[in-house]
């Protein structure tokens, strides 16, 4: 068994940042991603950076090209975004399946923070923030199942979605039914019904 590598830790973190930041919009499509830049915002050296670039270019969030370094992809055209939803749906629900009989109080608690920061988000009408919290919502269900191939495969769905949440996000007249929405989804999860856990979980996925 290797060891980890000293500095994987950061070039994670890295990576779960700048993952985030395009997802919520905040970083715009094409935007320049720098290592030297993005070294010493993070204050840390190049070489976190570059595996954190690595990562995300597999994921499919960034591009790189010879001589015009790397950036933010494209988003997908939509054709593309309608095809992975129901892949999503049956990653997502799949996850939840293969621990919800095993949920405990800590899992619980995990959510209701989530909740109260999302819930911070739509009172403040922050939609790139309801984005970051809505994808550490589902991603949260995901990496439950402990199962690091679903995880890997679920973010590179989302790579191709986050135009998806975004729009999906202001449409809302009131940023609050988001996290009345999430809220209701927990709800459900507490009831120990399964089969209508995964029914909500799925009529979420949109």
């Amino acid at each position: 068994m290797q060891s980890a590598k000293p500095d994987q830790g950061q070039s994670e973190q890295i990576a779960s940042q700048l993952r985030s930041d395009i997802i919520s919009g905040r970083m715009k499509e094409g935007a320049p991603l720098r290592e030297v830049a993005l070294a010493k915002q993070f204050k840390v050296g190049r070489g976190p950076v570059r595996e954190a670039l690595q990562r995300l270019s597999h994921e499919g969030m960034v591009t790189a090209k010879p001589n015009c370094g790397v950036r933010v992809a494209a988003s997908p055209p939509d054709s593309i975004q309608e095809l992975i939803i129901p892949l999503r749906k049956t990653l997502e629900t799949f996850a939840l399946r293969s621990f919800y009989h095993d949920l405990k109080q800590t899992d619980f608690q995990h959510w209701d923070d989530i909740l109260q920061r999302m819930r911070s988000a739509c009172e403040d009408c922050d939609y790139a923030r309801t984005v970051e919290l809505d994808i550490e919502f589902h991603q949260s269900i995901v990496e439950r199942a402990e199962q690091n191939d679903l995880l890997a495969i679920w973010l590179t769905m989302v790579s191709r979605l986050r135009h998806q949440f975004q729009q999906g996000h202001r449409k809302y007249d009131d940023a609050m039914k988001i996290y009345y929405e999430h809220a209701a989804i927990v709800a459900v999860f507490q009831t120990g019904d399964i089969e209508q856990s995964v029914q909500t979980l799925e009529w979420s996925i949109a």
